[in-house]
């Protein structure tokens, strides 16, 4: 009997500490679940749409939304309408030159062009010895010799002047000779072409007519003592050992010539110090390269 009322007062000892552990985990476990209901309804919070700081981002994402939108739409309709920036024509000089000067030529006739390219040749500041490289530009674009003989209205035969390269050098060469003053310079026309044999008979035909092209440019005036040259014929020579064709007054002076300096390069001037200089630069940026 005594055995079993020890069982019994064990059993119930038990019971009771078990019930009180319960109850204890049981407030514990009430107070994790609040915990964690609280914790999910605050991330709710912070998920919802009516929160401010989502309302924020809500309203930030809209706009560039809607900034985006409006961009292409105007790229969409406004794509006819925007023009494309040309890019202006490079160039590289055909030589050295100590001094580069760049001409407005805007609506200009050949009357005031030639007038233009006189004025820089007769008053080029490079030193004796030097070259002068002046570009024509018209809307702020370098002229090519194809629209340069579009607006001096050239006799040159313009089906055949894609024979010659459109980057073309008029320059002057200053030999400090002149006696009226020390800042004049000898104007010259460099071109350059395919080849000698393509264009010997294009400029042959241009003889006729080039003093009547180029005349203002190289300082002959038309003159009742001027007209026989307009109609005498060009002559074979030779000028620093390259072939070239002269037109010579009754004194036998230069009035105007053409020079094959190689096989792709064509001087006119009526200067063989000109000639000679432009040769050797020629020759010089070919060893350079």
């Amino acid at each position: 009997m005594e055995e079993n009322k020890l069982k019994s007062k064990i059993v119930e000892t038990y019971t009771g500490d078990m019930v009180k552990v319960l109850e204890s985990n049981k407030g514990s476990l009430i107070k994790k679940i609040i915990h964690e209901e609280e914790a999910h309804e605050a991330e709710s919070k912070n998920l919802s749409p009516k929160s401010k700081k989502n309302k924020f981002f809500m309203l930030i994402s809209i706009t560039l939304i809607i900034l985006a939108l409006t961009v292409l739409l105007f790229l969409a309709f406004s794509k006819e309408k925007i023009n494309t920036v040309s890019i202006e024509q490079q160039f590289t000089s055909i030589i050295f030159i100590d001094q580069t000067d760049f001409k407005v030529i805007d609506g200009f006739n050949k009357e005031k062009i030639a007038e233009t390219v006189f004025n820089q040749t007769n008053d080029t500041k490079v030193k004796i010895g030097g070259i002068d490289g002046i570009y024509l530009t018209e809307n702020n674009k370098v002229v090519g010799f194809k629209r340069f003989n579009e607006l001096i209205k050239s006799n040159l035969d313009l089906e055949k002047v894609n024979l010659f390269g459109d980057n073309f050098l008029f320059g002057a060469f200053k030999n400090g000779l002149s006696s009226i003053s020390p800042n004049i310079g000898t104007p010259f026309i460099l071109l350059k072409v395919k080849s000698f044999t393509d264009v010997f008979p294009v400029m042959k035909i241009w003889e006729n007519k080039m003093l009547y092209d180029l005349a203002q440019f190289f300082r002959v005036k038309i003159t009742p003592e001027t007209n026989y040259l307009f109609t005498k014929n060009f002559e074979d020579g030779v000028v620093a050992n390259k072939n070239a064709r002269m037109l010579k007054d009754k004194d036998g002076n230069i009035v105007l010539m053409y020079v094959y300096a190689d096989d792709s390069s064509v001087v006119i001037t009526n200067s063989e110090n000109a000639v000679n200089e432009i040769v050797l630069r020629l020759n010089s940026s070919k060893i350079k390269k």
